[in-house]
């Protein structure tokens, strides 16, 4: 009797087990970096995602970005087309990011009725401080990338100055 009992929760367990299948890994991360564009004085994150499975029609990436300045995180919401191979999440500009300091981002894969697909978790390190990298100024600006009258001056001086105004470390 007591074996039976034994063999009847065992099979229990396996079948509940089973209910609960794994979430599935439709994407994963194939590069994460900051991204420097000293010309028009930005800093943004930048993830890149590798399809490994179908993903349903009307997905959305949400990304959730450490904000370097600190309060909230950075949302980034990108529709993800199903014929896509490589899906690329590129934050709005950041400031104060850290040399050597860890700075965390969630992605999510979002269904069109709203049901979590994926989640992903990933770490960005900052080689450079910002403030060291980037001026406060674009370089250039307009179309035709003029060098930009606020750090090019008209008597000659040049002013890369960053003016960022960072919690300290």
């Amino acid at each position: 009797m007591k074996i039976k009992a034994i063999a009847v929760l065992g099979l229990s367990a396996l079948l509940i087990a089973g209910c609960q299948r794994e979430m599935e890994k439709m994407v994963e991360v194939t590069g994460h970096m900051f991204v420097f564009n000293y010309r028009v004085a930005t800093a943004t994150y930048l993830v890149t995602l590798r399809k490994t499975s179908p993903i349903p029609d009307g997905a959305v990436a949400i990304a959730e970005f450490e904000n370097p300045a600190g309060g909230d995180p950075i949302t980034l919401k990108e529709k993800i087309f199903p014929a896509w191979d490589k899906i690329t999440l590129q934050s709005p500009a950041i400031h104060c990011v850290r040399k050597d300091k860890p700075y965390s981002a969630k992605i999510r894969l979002v269904s069109a009725d709203g049901k979590t697909l994926q989640e992903l978790q990933t770490q960005f390190v900052s080689d450079v401080d910002q403030a060291a990298m980037l001026p406060s100024k674009p370089l250039v600006v307009g179309p035709f990338y003029n060098k930009n009258p606020e750090v090019f001056k008209a008597d000659g001086t040049v002013d890369y100055s960053n003016t960022d105004k960072c919690p300290a470390a």
